[in-house]
């Protein structure tokens, strides 16, 4: 939209014209009012690619997983308790030749391990992909070690990977006899393009007739949105939500014929997407996180410490003077009761999350007192949110 300024009537050479300040003060007023409103719609719109939040059905990763063996260690592998680890060495040799008794043998380099890999959509055979090696026995550190070749399988058992090479831990330990300094996690290592892929997992995209979009978070109006801003875009029907999270498109419907394409015209579309109101709460560690548009109806909140303290002791007491009595030991009960005063902080219509929570720590409340008054406003209705302990 342009904005055309208002100037000063001409004036005549030699005088002054005064400036028309009504004017002026008028077109500051509009302009004002348009940056506003700019401002609030970014605040409560943002514009996001469909690409990032949706994912394709039937396009996704798949786990591996294998069983091998690292060598090359320092005295830091399995200890002759881990006989399995043995018992790999002796099958591994056997296949080249060597043929070993398992219980007579005791090395200190070697330590088992078990491989994983995440195999990506469209992989063919001879890429590479990472692995990440983890210890099984009870060894030391794997640093230094060479993982040898190791088949990686998926859940059918088919072998679609092998891995093999040095490995990059990020930790260390050092030391003896008890006084040992460790970092990081030195029974965990990683291979960066350790692993080739063998077999083809690609999945043949011209035989898709229908295309699924599944939102990462489960949304009917941003359903909705996406259907629609799919139909803009073709300038027909070729798109339909089908529940909160799932979107077909009618490949044939599009006139596009390469679903390659049809895909990327379609993630590259943006939707205005709004955060839902969502708090998270974690009680473990005292952690909250918010989401959205938190908001609150009005609500007091009052809070009070309230401790007993109940502590018992034995006393000897000693018989009148010349009794016959002999001394005796009594139970002494002390009751100590503190009842901190209560205090109490009050919201308005339309308080957030975050002001509640800096009154709560200006009266004391530590992280798990709020955790507490949260699910407790909830549970009264003044928490217009969806609140998730986990």
């Amino acid at each position: 939209m342009a904005i055309e300024f208002l100037t000063d009537k001409p004036r005549k050479p030699g005088l002054r014209s005064r400036p028309n300040w009504p004017e002026r003060l008028t077109l500051l007023a509009v302009v004002w009012i348009l940056a506003s409103v700019a401002l609030f719609a970014s605040a409560t719109d943002r514009k996001v690619l469909i690409r990032d939040v949706t994912q394709i059905e039937g396009v996704r990763d798949n786990q591996l997983v294998g069983y091998g063996l690292v060598i090359g260690l320092s005295r830091t592998g399995d200890t002759q308790q881990t006989f399995f680890t043995v018992q790999t060495l002796a099958n591994t040799l056997q296949r080249m030749g060597v043929q070993i008794a398992p219980g007579v043998v005791v090395v200190k380099n070697v330590a088992a391990v078990f491989v994983t890999a995440s195999l990506p959509a469209f992989s063919r055979p001879g890429m590479k992909v990472d692995v990440t090696v983890s210890s099984v026995g009870d060894a030391k550190s794997i640093e230094g070690g060479v993982l040898l070749l190791t088949a990686l399988r998926a859940a059918n058992g088919e072998v679609y990977a092998e891995a093999q090479g040095p490995l990059v831990i990020g930790g260390y330990s050092e030391g003896a006899s008890g006084n040992v300094k460790s970092v990081n996690h030195p029974t965990v290592g990683r291979i960066s393009e350790g692993g080739t892929v063998e077999r083809e997992a690609a999945v043949d995209l011209s035989r898709f007739r229908i295309v699924s979009l599944l939102l990462l978070n489960s949304d009917f109006t941003a359903a909705r949105d996406v259907a629609d801003a799919i139909n803009a875009e073709f300038g027909k029907t070729i798109a339909a939500a089908l529940d909160s999270r799932r979107i077909d498109i009618n490949v044939a419907d599009s006139g596009v014929l390469s679903v390659p394409i049809l895909i990327s015209r379609v993630q590259n579309l943006s939707i205005s997407f709004r955060s839902p109101a969502k708090v998270v709460v974690n009680e473990r560690t005292g952690t909250i996180v918010m989401g959205g548009d938190v908001k609150l109806s009005p609500v007091s909140v009052i809070h009070g410490s309230l401790t007993i303290d109940v502590q018992t002791s034995h006393v000897v007491v000693q018989p009148p003077p010349f009794s016959s009595g002999k001394p005796e030991t009594v139970e002494e009960t002390r009751l100590t009761v503190n009842d901190a005063p209560a205090q109490s902080i009050q919201l308005e219509e339309g308080a957030n999350v975050d002001e509640l929570i800096k009154g709560l720590h200006a009266i004391g409340a530590t992280s798990h007192d709020i955790i507490a008054i949260l699910q407790a406003i909830k549970a009264a209705g003044g928490l217009q949110a969806d609140l998730e302990v986990i």
